[in-house]
This record gives C-alpha cells, sequence and structure tokens, in this order.
C-alpha cells in the first residue's frame, strides 16, 4: 500500500501550488480531488489540460493513481443525460492525468426521495453506468463505487450494482468512514470485496457524523483489524487519507501534519500485521 492524501488537504492551493506542497514534504502519491479536478476542468479542453498537469506532476515527483469524480452529481437524477456527459469529461480528464481509479458516488439520492422501488433505482444506475463504462472502454480506467451512508451504505449494496453492470471495469472504493457511520462491519466488508476494492477513503470519526479525522484521535475506527483485512486481500493501491477534518488550520501548520501523516501511516502499515 502506498501513502497518500487526497488533494483537497491542499483546497486553498492552486493544483500547481498543491503539487509543490506535497513534493517539498516527499510525497509519492494524492489523489485529485473533486474540487482540484474543477479547477483543471475550467481551463479548457481536458485532454490537454490533463496532459499539461501530469506532466508538471511527473516533473515534482507526483502521481494520482486515484482521482474522486464529480462530486455532488446523481447518476439517477432526472438531468442524467447531462450528468453522464459532463463526467465523460471529467474522465477524459482523468485519463490524460494517468488515473487509473475513478471514485464516483453510486447515486440514487433523488429517486429514494421520490420513493421508487429498489429495482428501478438498480435499473436506472446500470444504464447510466455502462454509458460511462462503454466511454472508457478503450482505457485503462476503473470507476470505482463508493460506499455512502444514504444511498449504497455496504458491500452487497454495491455488489448488487456491480453484479447488475456486469463490467470488469467496475470496482469499489472503501470509505471508512461512511462505514464506521453506518455500522458496517469493515473486516467482513473487505473480505468480501477482495479484489474489487481498487481504492480507499480512509477517515476517522466517532460513528456519529463523517468528521474526517486522522487516525488515532478521537475516532473509534479499529485500524489494528482494518489493516490486516487490507493485507490479506492483496490490496497494494493507495492507502488514501480523504481527511478534511485536518485541513481548516493554517498552511503552516498542515505542512507540518504532513511529516505526522507520513509517519503515521508507515507504522499503520509496518506494525498492524
Amino acid at each position: 500500500m502506498k501513502p497518500s492524501v487526497w488533494s483537497s488537504y491542499f483546497i486553498d492551493l492552486s493544483p500547481e501550488d498543491m503539487v509543490k506542497a506535497f513534493s517539498s514534504k516527499g510525497w509519492s502519491y494524492s489523489e485529485l480531488s473533486d474540487e482540484h479536478a474543477a479547477v483543471l476542468l475550467k481551463r479548457g479542453k481536458p485532454h490537454i489540460v490533463g496532459k499539461q498537469f501530469r506532466e508538471f506532476a511527473e516533473e515534482h515527483g507526483l502521481s494520482f493513481m486515484q482521482g474522486h469524480l464529480w462530486l455532488v452529481c446523481d447518476i439517477t437524477a432526472p438531468n442524467r443525460d447531462e450528468v453522464i456527459d459532463i463526467l465523460k469529461d471529467w474522465l477524459e480528464l482523468f485519463d490524460a492525468i494517468g488515473i487509473k481509479n475513478a471514485v464516483l458516488h453510486p447515486g440514487g439520492k433523488y429517486m429514494i426521495n421520490e420513493g421508487c422501488h429498489p429495482d428501478e433505482i438498480l435499473d436506472v444506475r446500470v444504464a447510466s453506468l455502462r454509458r460511462l463504462l462503454e466511454y472508457i472502454k478503450e482505457t485503462d480506467i476503473y470507476i470505482c463505487l463508493e460506499n455512502l451512508n444514504s444511498t449504497a451504505p455496504g458491500f452487497d449494496d454495491l455488489s448488487r450494482i456491480i453484479d447488475a453492470v456486469g463490467s470488469p471495469k467496475l470496482g469499489i472504493c472503501l470509505d471508512t468512514g461512511h462505514a464506521n457511520i453506518s455500522g458496517v462491519d469493515q473486516v467482513d466488508f473487505i473480505k468480501k470485496g477482495g479484489p474489487l476494492i481498487k481504492a480507499l477513503h480512509i477517515a476517522d470519526n466517532e460513528g456519529i457524523t463523517d468528521q474526517h479525522m486522522m487516525p488515532f484521535g478521537r475516532g473509534n475506527i479499529q485500524w489494528d483489524k482494518i489493516v490486516p483485512a487490507l493485507k490479506e486481500i492483496n490490496y497494494s493501491g493507495l492507502f488514501n487519507l480523504e481527511i478534511p477534518g485536518e485541513n481548516r488550520c493554517p498552511l503552516e501548520i498542515r505542512m507540518a501534519k504532513l511529516d505526522y501523516i507520513k509517519h503515521m501511516i508507515c507504522f499503520m502499515l509496518e506494525e498492524f500485521k
């Protein structure tokens, strides 16, 4: 597993200054956040902007194996045709940057709120995902569905979607914070998920709200069980912290925290067998 922090740890910096900040502290990996991706997309054609950003990041020794697609979109909403067209631009950007695992929320909130039957929601999810997967069929990108409390909290919820779609280019992003709030047995989730788990959002909380904290604070997630489970399934992607609860402080403090975060991740990966 490769130590990583999602890029909006430096949400107030430009994509290039974010790269420089991580690079100056010796980091090799980050997940490209929704916020920084949106900034890049405003600059021009996705394949051109993405290629330029990839070259800049590579010059500074930083790689983006993982990225978060449009955060607030719902692939089941009435405007889903427009949503899918927009997501195609995001996927084109990600491909140019070299992102292999594109994290996507599974959607469904609109239809759940409308009282639609679960089978109807599944059908719409499947249709939307197949359109996106068709678009990336010639790339090496995987779309990784993220577990969400309100729409797809557990492994079985995600696997039902994945099985219905029937594509090998669909995987899972385990969000430990979301799973903790939902009361999900995360070890069981990981063991069931196996090779389908291609991305991680590592964050801690107290089991009530999504506090997005670092491990070993006030949170109650049992990392000594989760890390060995990830090792058992031979997960080798980013051990990626998504921790907006930790970036509400001056830049100088965040820079100092990065040293601790790297030490903490290395401790976790070495200590928990």
